[in-house]
């Protein structure tokens, strides 16, 4: 998820904190097993509505109890695409490419939204990185493209042009989390995060609403796959959404996103707990450097002191 959110954090992370930051990295990385078993019977676009519609019942009730409906209405113009840009592009890219690659894979790939979101800030907001976060983001890329090439590399014929399309759609997902922070710290900086998350939710499903009724299936999806889609809306999206703000207010937005670093460990051991998925140690190591590069171009990794 992307947002900007200038929440207070009380000091130090609690037992608790770091139990709800678990349980949504779990959570997360469970969304991407709930894709996998959801689009093959509903498809990419059919999925990712209904994702955003149950996730709307989930949050609006939450909103209007919370008297968050005035902040809705004032900003509901960017609000709608960040619902575009946060939810309905992205859903759709990954729920794709969980017809062609794992949910470790995926995950993997999802992990790069911080990559995407620091250079697109140095593009669009000027917010040019220092030695360290640029050497991070050369990093990153490089894990990233590394990456997208072993497991092009290791397939043939149709086979190689679904799993490339897939990475793609990824990338494409990514860059639209990247783009749609940097979009709502420029324009949503101090609106109420629950009223863009929710709105975000609206929106999404009001674009989404045309797409899905022509993209229904013909035949009836599965029951498993409507576990997994009812899943991926009211749990990977609705509460994830609920923990994540919890977690925003006690130990702040900085502290918060390193989920993201947690995710691909709980997808890759969900899909594999589940689903029988396996990674090859060449995916290891291009997750590592992924995650080598998001952390120094974040500035979540510590760098050496410089010497006096």
């Amino acid at each position: 998820m992307s947002a900007t959110l200038d929440a207070p954090a009380r000091a130090g992370a609690q037992p608790r904190d770091i139990a709800e930051l678990c349980a949504l990295a779990a959570i997360w990385g469970a969304s991407f097993l709930f894709m996998r078993v959801a689009v093959p019977s509903f498809g990419a676009v059919a999925l990712a509505g209904v994702r955003v519609i149950g996730a709307s019942l989930v949050l609006l009730p939450l909103l209007a109890a919370r008297g968050g409906l005035p902040a809705l209405r004032a900003h509901w113009r960017p609000i709608l695409l960040v619902g575009v840009t946060n939810s309905a592009l992205p859903f759709m890219g990954f729920s794709y490419a969980a017809l062609s690659i794992n949910a470790g894979l995926g995950s993997i790939f999802n992990a790069a939204t911080l990559l995407f979101g620091a250079a697109i800030g140095w593009l669009w907001l000027r917010e040019r990185p220092t030695g360290w976060r640029a050497l991070g983001l050369g990093i990153g890329f490089a894990g990233v493209i590394g990456l997208a090439v072993e497991r092009a590399a290791v397939h043939d014929g149709a086979d190689r042009t679904s799993v490339l399309l897939a990475i793609l759609a990824c990338l494409l997902a990514t860059a639209s989390y990247g783009y749609s922070a940097n979009y709502t710290k420029r324009w949503l900086t101090g609106v109420p995060p629950l009223a863009v998350a929710t709105g975000s939710q609206l929106g999404a499903a009001l674009v989404l609403a045309v797409p899905t009724v022509l993209a229904w299936p013909a035949a009836t999806p599965a029951p498993i796959a409507w576990i997994g889609a009812t899943m991926l809306a009211a749990l990977c999206t609705g509460v994830a959404y609920i923990l994540y703000f919890r977690l925003i207010a006690h130990i702040g937005p900085g502290n918060a996103i390193t989920v993201t670093f947690l995710v691909p460990a709980f997808a890759i051991a969900w899909g594999a707990m589940f689903l029988g998925e396996t990674l090859d140690a060449q995916t290891v190591i291009g997750c590592g450097v992924i995650l080598l590069g998001t952390s120094l171009a974040t500035g979540f990794l510590p760098r050496p002191p410089r010497r006096s």
